[in-house]
């Protein structure tokens, strides 16, 4: 009688084993490798500025794609929801549109650490009255961008980037600036995708 059971225990052991090794070796069949990054464009930077979170998801997904690296324009006083009433000639973007004076927007950082690292740079921008948003012109009129690719992106929800990216070139310090791009307010990944497949 004892050795039967033991024989059980025996036979319950042994087909657990079977059964623990069978679920190691399916784990290991099906373990598929962390995806690498989709396209390679050397060393990327995307420089933005978003007032309302659509550029920032477009310039996230771009750096995400890339295995870029980000840095965002800040204005030290930030843009609340009434200020953003363009529809207002009271509002603060209405008052900068119609005082040139009042487009020289102060930021809090205009400089990058290590800038010289990367080989591309993108700059992001919503679209205001046909143009980058004042905080990009302020922040594009003041940094050098020296030798590098700069290649421009917008989102708007119905604006075109028109001469906007040409523009930012005009004033800029330094940079091969390159054709812009825009996006509608929610992008999608695939567009985005394709679009840098296009930059190659």
């Amino acid at each position: 009688m004892k050795s039967k059971v033991i024989m059980i225990v025996c036979g319950i052991i042994i087909s657990i084993s079977i059964v623990g090794a069978i679920v190691i070796v399916n784990t290991k069949k099906f373990n598929v490798p962390k995806e690498e990054k989709k396209i390679d464009m050397g060393n990327a930077l995307v420089i933005y500025y978003s007032a309302t979170n659509n550029t920032r998801r477009t310039a996230r997904e771009i750096a995400d794609i890339l295995d870029g690296d980000l840095f965002e324009i800040e204005p030290v006083s930030s843009y609340t929801e009434e200020d953003l009433d363009y529809t207002k000639e009271d509002s603060r973007v209405s008052k900068e549109h119609n005082d040139e004076s009042l487009r020289k927007i102060e930021l809090k950082k205009t400089e990058i650490k290590n800038f010289s690292n990367y080989d591309v740079v993108f700059l992001g921008y919503p679209i205001w009255w046909g143009e980058a948003a004042f905080p990009v012109s302020s922040f594009v009129s003041v940094f050098d961008f020296q030798d590098k690719k700069v290649i421009p992106f917008a989102t708007s929800a119905s604006s075109d980037i028109g001469e906007s990216a040409n523009n930012l070139a005009g004033f800029a310090k330094g940079g091969n600036w390159q054709e812009g791009k825009r996006f509608p307010s929610s992008a999608k990944d695939d567009e985005i995708k394709n679009w840098l497949n296009s930059l190659k």
